[in-house]
C-alpha cells in the first residue's frame, strides 16, 4: 500500500480546513504553499504532528464575504497529504502538498483550534462500465486540448503522452481542470463532479473553439501551475 493510500485508509473523516480565494485543487495533482498566518502556521504544524492531512477548499467570490467573521466556503473541497515541508526560523512553512481525494463537507466543528476543521466524507470516481464511452470521451478531450498548445512546446509533447497513457479519464480530467487556466467557477464544478463521463463531457465542453474560449481565465500557453500559493 503507497503513503496516500495509507492515508486514505486510516482517515477518520475528520479535516483541518485551508481555504483559498485562488486556487481549486485537485486530486493527482501536487500545489506548493507558503504559510506565513498565524492560525495556519497552527495548522501546519498538528498536520505534521499527526495524519499529515488538510483540505485545500475554495472561497467563492461573492461580495458578502467581506463581511463575515467566518467566510463560506464550497462544500467540495480536496484533501491533500503533506509530501515536503520545511520550516523558518519565523514560523513560516513552506510546503508541497498532494491532492489525494475529493472530499464533501458535511458540517464544520467548534473547537479551541485557531483554524476551522470539520467532517468530511470522501467522494470516490464514479467510473461508467462503457469503455467505449470512456474512450470516445478520452478522444474528444484531446481534440479540444490539444490544438492549444504549440505541437513544439514541451507542454504538448507531455499532454500526447498522457491521452496516449493508462492515466485513467478521471485523473487526466483532474490534471488538465488543475493546470488550465479555467475560471475558478468552473474548476469548482470540476471539482464537484465525481462521475467522470460527465466531468470529461463539461470539461471537453468548455474548450470547445466556438465557445469564445468561454471559461478560459488566460493563455493555455502560460506556464503553469505557480510555484507556491500564499495564505
Amino acid at each position: 500500500m503507497n503513503e496516500d493510500l495509507a492515508a486514505l485508509a486510516a482517515f477518520d473523516g475528520t479535516v483541518r480546513l485551508f481555504p483559498l480565494s485562488n486556487l481549486v485543487f485537485f486530486p493527482h495533482t501536487v500545489q506548493g504553499l507558503h504559510i506565513f498566518e498565524p492560525r495556519y502556521r497552527d495548522m501546519a504544524a498538528d498536520a505534521l504532528n499527526d495524519d499529515q492531512l488538510i483540505a485545500l477548499v475554495l472561497l467563492p467570490d461573492v461580495p458578502e464575504q467581506a463581511y463575515l467573521d467566518v467566510p463560506t466556503i464550497e462544500t467540495t473541497a480536496c484533501l491533500g497529504r503533506i509530501t515536503q515541508a520545511e520550516i523558518f526560523p519565523d514560523g513560516r512553512y513552506n510546503m508541497r502538498i498532494k491532492g489525494i481525494a475529493r472530499i464533501r463537507i458535511v458540517e464544520e466543528y467548534s473547537t479551541d483550534r485557531t483554524y476551522r476543521t470539520a467532517r468530511a466524507e470522501l467522494l470516490p470516481d464514479v467510473i461508467p462500465d462503457d469503455v467505449k464511452l470512456l474512450t470516445a470521451l478520452r478522444k474528444e478531450l484531446a481534440e479540444a486540448v490539444l490544438p492549444r498548445f504549440e505541437p513544439t512546446a514541451p507542454a504538448f509533447r507531455h499532454l500526447v503522452e498522457l491521452f496516449s497513457g493508462e492515466t485513467p479519464l478521471g485523473a487526466l480530467c483532474d490534471m488538465l481542470a488543475y493546470a488550465l487556466p479555467l475560471d475558478a467557477e468552473l474548476k469548482q464544478m470540476l471539482l464537484a463532479e465525481s462521475m467522470v463521463h460527465l466531468r470529461a463531457q463539461l470539461l471537453t465542453a468548455s474548450l470547445q473553439p466556438d465557445d469564445d474560449d468561454v471559461g478560459f481565465a488566460g493563455n493555455a500557453n502560460r506556464n503553469f501551475p505557480p510555484e507556491f500559493s500564499e495564505n
